[in-house]
């Protein structure tokens, strides 16, 4: 994916960010078109995985990343890619930007694989326990709560600011060989699900295959990563995450899929 040397570097950075693109459009496709054929099989069945297999639910998860996280992690990807291109028109030792990405997607797959192990122990306990499930409304309303107040912890702020300054990220992390690149991409991955994690969370009261908060979330975080003042959209995306979650909790029905 690194930029030809027959090629001007703008020419490198359009391919790779068509090639992104491409790839979160098709991944949004796929998972509107799961989401639609899902309905309501997994009544029933636990609701937190829509009754998927581990490997079913890993799939639709990297779809997911690749289609929410793609446009928003562009910028740097598109930092890495030029850097790297430049080095190899000047003929030093360049990483493609396969490398890079590939890491930077290891830590959200992981981050899936723990968020299905997650979801069964929650299904089960819910099973075990009529509280719970009777309940499972206002947890959802403290899970918004809580990511609401993520949202202003300065962990996140951290995590965002890194988020937010490719070119440093890039030329202060730099390492170089494949295992560079790849160590790179494992560190952007870390600050990006540090930015991000109780957003995905969030998914799971609203409807792991709800398409509409799908959609919210990735302009939200695209947002917070790209816009001038992605702080403030933080900021207000906080205070609207804590008064949804404040009326969930007194008025359960305010969920979407809530009996």
């Amino acid at each position: 994916m690194a930029a030809s040397k027959s090629y001007p570097l703008p020419h490198g950075r359009n391919l790779v960010l068509g090639i992104l693109l491409l790839l979160a459009v098709t991944a949004w496709v796929v998972l509107i078109r799961q989401a639609a054929t899902a309905g309501g099989a997994a009544m029933g069945q636990n609701a937190l995985t829509m009754g998927m297999s581990a490997p079913l639910f890993l799939l639709i998860w990297i779809v997911m990343m690749v289609a929410m996280m793609f446009p928003t992690a562009a910028p740097m990807i598109l930092m890495f890619t030029t850097i790297a291109a430049g080095k190899r028109q000047r003929g030093q030792p360049f990483v493609p930007t396969w490398i890079f990405v590939s890491a930077y997607m290891l830590v959200w797959t992981l981050v899936g694989g723990l968020a299905y192990v997650l979801a069964v122990a929650a299904g089960w306990l819910a099973a075990m326990s009529p509280w719970l499930l009777s309940h499972a409304a206002q947890i959802g309303g403290g899970v918004l709560i809580l990511a609401g107040v993520y949202q202003l912890s300065p962990l996140k702020h951290t995590c965002l600011a890194k988020c937010r300054t490719p070119l440093q990220f890039i030329l202060s992390s730099w390492h170089d060989g494949y295992g560079g690149a790849f160590r790179m991409g494992l560190g952007h991955g870390l600050y990006c699900l540090g930015c991000c994690w109780l957003l995905f969370v969030i998914l799971f009261p609203l409807g792991v295959m709800n398409v509409a908060a799908m959609a919210v979330l990735t302009a939200l975080i695209f947002a917070e990563k790209s816009l001038p003042a992605g702080r403030r959209i933080s900021q207000i995306a906080a205070i609207i995450l804590i008064g949804y979650g404040g009326v969930i909790l007194f008025l359960p029905a305010a969920l979407p899929g809530a009996m």
